[in-house]
C-alpha cells in the first residue's frame, strides 16, 4: 500500500493530502529512510513523522484497504507520539 494512502486509512494523519505534503517534504521516514508519498509500506516497517518539534514513531501491523474508525488504531503500535498528536 501506498505510504501517503496507509498513513490516511490508519488515521496517523486524518487526510491524506496532508500525509502527501508530509512526505513530499521529507518529513516522514520509512524504516529510517525518507520516504516520498508513493513509497510501498507493509507490516514491520516502522515509520518516523515530524511534524515541527513533535516525532511520532510508529510500527507497521497490517495492511487494510478500507479500515472503520473503530479497526484503524489495529492498523500499527505506537513506540512513540507526541502528546498532542498531528
Amino acid at each position: 500500500m501506498r505510504l501517503d494512502l496507509y498513513l490516511k486509512t490508519s488515521r496517523i494523519i486524518k487526510r491524506r493530502s496532508v500525509a502527501n505534503e508530509a512526505c513530499g517534504a521529507g518529513r516522514v521516514a520509512v524504516n529510517g529512510k525518507p520516504a516520498k508519498p508513493g513509497a510501498e509500506v507493509k507490516p514491520g516497517d516502522r515509520l518516523e513523522i515530524r511534524f515541527g518539534g513533535k516525532v511520532g514513531v510508529y510500527e507497521v501491523l497490517s495492511i487494510q484497504p478500507h479500515a472503520p474508525k473503530s479497526e484503524a488504531a489495529g492498523m500499527y503500535r505506537v513506540i512513540a507520539e507526541p502528546a498532542e498528536g498531528f
